[in-house]
């Protein structure tokens, strides 16, 4: 039985160019969705944007990510926000921080695309009841919740198990080379979507496409044997 997980493959590049190149190169290797990570732009004019995604034509993710959760954005909060609104009639999922003001969150979300609410830990994972407020709140202000966070030890990633066991419509993902295995285990419970890497690593712990395929397609009832 075939995963229903969407692979999403990010592209992180500094020019549309570039990032063109790129995105077919992944949607050649099997992605389902491609994150364009905006804030990788060195200049990221709208109407640029805009003619790339129309190019590019294929299922897409929108995300210009914040400094603070990992992000490359210089703008200001008011056109890092616009330039997410103004492509949210373009592609299927924005991305947008749960540390947003809830106004911006609220105009994205009203566009009619389906909203990704996010939020990324570089650093630690919070305890369970923690995580669960944090979902909770994603799930208040848009349509999936993504949460990020970086073990210490194996007992975080069963953390992160454990929200995925309780939460629909949820992306949750234990980050480094520890909690690698969470973005395969994701598609057991149903997550969404799971990010693998194409020719752009944007966090610790991604695995390549051509593995994470197989591996989501593999048959793991060895009980039902």
């Amino acid at each position: 039985m075939y995963s229903q997980t969407k692979i999403a493959i990010p592209i992180f590049q500094d020019n549309c160019k570039d990032v063109i190149e790129v995105a077919n190169d992944c949607i050649d290797k099997g992605a389902d969705v491609l994150e364009f990570r905006i804030d990788g732009l060195k200049n990221p004019e709208i109407s640029e944007i805009r003619d790339t995604i129309k190019k590019i034509n294929f299922p897409m993710i929108a995300t210009n990510r914040i400094s603070t959760e990992g992000g490359s954005f210089k703008g200001s909060e008011d056109e890092r926000i616009n330039i997410l609104y103004e492509c949210a009639d373009l592609v299927d999922y924005v991305d947008i921080e749960l540390q947003c003001d809830d106004e911006y969150i609220n105009k994205i979300h009203d566009t009619g695309v389906k909203t990704i609410v996010s939020y990324h830990d570089f650093e630690k994972t919070p305890d369970l009841n923690e995580i669960m407020y944090i979902v909770e709140k994603e799930h208040e202000l848009g349509d999936i919740a993504k949460v990020a966070f970086m073990p210490q030890n194996l007992e975080d990633t069963l953390t992160i198990l454990a929200v995925l066991s309780h939460c629909k419509d949820t992306i949750a993902i234990s980050m480094g080379d520890l909690g690698s295995y969470t973005r395969v285990m994701a598609s057991k419970f149903d997550s969404p979507i799971t990010f693998a890497a194409g020719t752009d690593v944007t966090a610790p712990g991604q695995i390549d496409i051509e593995t994470m395929k197989a591996l989501l397609n593999m048959d793991l009832n060895i009980m039902d044997e």
